[in-house]
């Protein structure tokens, strides 16, 4: 089932996507799925993020092709840096390239949203917390991530974190097709069977760090092809299962 977050005639609200049509749920979804009779075209709303995150976890260097492509060994524990919620934005929204920066990079990701609160849960269980699946793009000013020591203000300008279309809560996530493509030219592709630790792992690894909420999201790691954008450019994540996230650099 798809879960879209949307804004229609002014109001926020949440729906679960059929065929062409928006089905409002009575709630958040977080709270558990119930559908009402209300039902929206697709087309006449404008999708927003498809959750708001206390929190956005990410995964540095979790692709082989990727470690590969550094020349880089593998890590022995995943590492770990986050992105404010202030840098979440939706569907067909606006990445702002700052003046300061030099060097504007994307990064396609499969992320995981939380679907109840989790500490301290083992891989094994870790399963019975994830919501759904969605694209994220992890947008890096390189330059910046190159002279700083830690990677926080290079990842963490608003609009640096793209997510959506949607959450797909039906997904078996362990060999899918990942793909980004920037103006219509594919410049990353790869399969989460690559992905150096597990979804379960990251989860499991995560939680034991910080305490996760309903609506954070862990996202995975990028696949090789990671590169620069310019003003004016189109960026599309598309992951095979949930759809294709698209996105304007200006």
């Amino acid at each position: 089932m798809k879960i879209v977050r949307f804004l229609h005639q002014k109001h926020i609200a949440w729906a679960a996507v059929e065929d062409n049509n928006l089905v409002l749920l009575r709630d958040e979804p977080f709270c558990g799925i119930r559908l009402s009779s209300v039902k929206i075209p697709l087309h006449r709303v404008k999708l927003l993020a498809p959750t708001i995150p206390s929190k956005v976890i990410l995964t540095g260097l979790n692709y082989k092709d990727h470690a590969r492509e550094l020349r880089m060994s593998l890590p022995k524990e995943p590492v770990l840096f986050l992105k404010p919620p202030t840098a979440v934005i939706g569907h067909n929204d606006v990445v702002v390239y700052p003046k300061e920066v030099k060097r504007l990079d994307y990064e396609a990701e499969l992320a995981v949203v939380i679907g109840k609160k989790c500490k301290n849960v083992s891989a094994q269980k870790a399963h019975r917390y994830i919501f759904g699946y969605t694209c994220l793009n992890d947008i890096t000013a390189r330059d910046i991530q190159r002279r700083d020591v830690q990677w926080t203000r290079a990842k963490s300008f608003d609009t640096f974190c793209p997510i959506g279309p949607w959450v797909e809560t039906q997904l078996k996530a362990e060999d899918l097709i990942i793909k980004l493509s920037l103006n219509g030219v594919l410049r990353q592709l790869s399969v989460t069977s690559e992905l150096i630790f597990s979804i379960p792992h990251i989860i499991s690894f995560a939680s034991r760090v910080m305490t996760l909420l309903p609506g954070d999201v862990i996202s995975t790691g990028t696949p090789h092809g990671v590169g620069p954008m310019k003003r004016g450019d189109t960026v599309e994540v598309d992951i095979e299962g949930i759809g294709l996230l698209r996105n304007y650099i200006r």
